[in-house]
């Protein structure tokens, strides 16, 4: 055996290491592998972190570097990491099986559900998290200079720890609200929000943001101290049922109870609704001549909420519309003669003209102007019918009994 070059050993043993995860790799993809639940999931997640492994640990067993060399060290790392590799992978793949068992539950249990979900999504990502760290730690301490340091390093760990709180302040508290988010049962993956007048489903959670994903398909972006610190709306909180409602301004003249009536004749046919609640009312009566009325009617999620509510909206239009045109919206205006402004004397002639402003430009008591040539006012009768003579314009008036001259 010492005659034969250790290079040649390396390459031997590499190559059994490799054809051996080969062999199990077929073997979890073959019919026996189909009766284990976790087969597909290790297949697809840790083939390539298993062939990685395999080198790695076979070269570390074989190979004798000289002692001296950074070889050595090198084949440290590479075998930390990839056993680093290999157990973050392998924990993916078992939680993928619960995953995918998850999404597929629906009906009542699809709240506790999406939880779970939301759950062991954060709880995977904090593991390996605390992985990474501890592969790092390991790396470094393979290293004589980093060992002799350890123990001052656990000396000033409270230092350092205290300066990177205080540098990293925002990022730490949105790891913190993410961990809150997802055990306080705050928000679940594909949870219906209202963020910003946004509207969207929860698409991705993690312990520093959320991604939304809105109706047009857009991509809202948050931090997760957002939902911490803000309101928002979850109409998925407790159950996925959502109540939507139609609006309808139409005449005073509308049947309401022909309305009526053709909504539920409508829901009844309509595969969107989950044959719960509807009903609809006058909600309201508007200054201009308008009275509001609300169709309300239940579906089992909020994307179908809307869509029935697009379709019963369509039908009352079309039906109001063809059924009763003379209820659609209108506004009314009332003519009345027109005023009269008040004459001098109270009344008007019985020829509509004021008896104080003839057309002639006559007074009209006695066919006179009421100022003669002179500036005098014209002559005419007292309220006894005794006739009295004109005076001037502005002249005081006089006594019972006194001469006007």
């Amino acid at each position: 055996m010492s005659g034969i070059p250790q290079w040649l050993v390396l390459i031997v043993a590499v190559a059994a290491a490799v054809g051996a995860v080969e062999v199990v790799r077929r073997l979890l993809r073959s019919r026996l592998g189909e009766r284990w639940v976790l087969a597909r999931p290790l297949v697809r997640r840790c083939t390539w972190p298993g062939f990685a492994t395999a080198v790695a640990a076979t070269v570390n067993s074989v190979w004798e570097p000289a002692p001296t060399g950074g070889l050595e060290r090198g084949l440290d790392l590479l075998m930390i990491g990839c056993v680093t590799w290999l157990v973050v992978q392998a924990a993916y793949a078992i939680t993928d099986v619960v995953l995918d068992r998850l999404i597929a539950v629906e009906g009542d249990g699809n709240v506790r559900a999406r939880r779970a979900r939301t759950q062991i999504m954060l709880v995977r990502r904090v593991a390996t998290a605390v992985f990474v760290v501890v592969a790092l730690g390991a790396m470094l301490f393979t290293f004589p200079a980093v060992r002799t340091l350890g123990a001052g390093l656990l000396a000033s760990a409270g230092i350092a720890g205290v300066v990177v709180g205080i540098a990293a302040q925002s990022t730490i508290g949105n790891v913190l609200a993410g961990l809150q988010l997802a055990f306080s049962d705050a928000i679940r993956i594909d949870d219906v929000v209202v963020v910003r007048n946004e509207w969207g489903r929860i698409e991705e959670l993690t312990l520093t943001y959320v991604v939304l994903r809105l109706w047009d398909e857009r991509r809202l972006v948050l931090p997760v101290s957002y939902f911490t610190t803000n309101p928002f709306e979850n109409w998925t909180r407790h159950g996925s049922r959502v109540v939507g409602t139609v609006f309808l301004r139409v005449d005073w003249t509308v049947p309401v109870d022909d309305l009526r009536t053709e909504l539920y004749r409508y829901l009844r046919e309509h595969p969107l609704w989950d044959q719960k609640d509807w009903t609809l009312q006058v909600t309201d009566v508007h200054e201009n001549g308008l009275v509001e009325v609300r169709a309300l009617m239940s579906a089992a999620d909020s994307a179908s909420a809307w869509d029935l509510r697009c379709d019963v909206r369509e039908h009352l239009v079309a039906y109001v519309r063809d059924r009763h045109p003379h209820t659609l919206p209108r506004l009314r205006v009332e003519e009345r003669p027109a005023f009269q402004a008040p004459t001098r004397s109270g009344f008007a002639d019985r020829d509509g003209q004021d008896g104080g402003d003839r057309r002639d430009g006559q007074d009209g008591r006695d066919g006179r102007s009421p100022f003669d040539g002179d500036g005098v006012h014209g002559g005419g009768r007292r309220a006894d019918g005794e006739p009295h003579e004109a005076r001037p314009v502005g002249a005081p008036g006089l006594r019972d009994g006194q001469d006007p001259d």
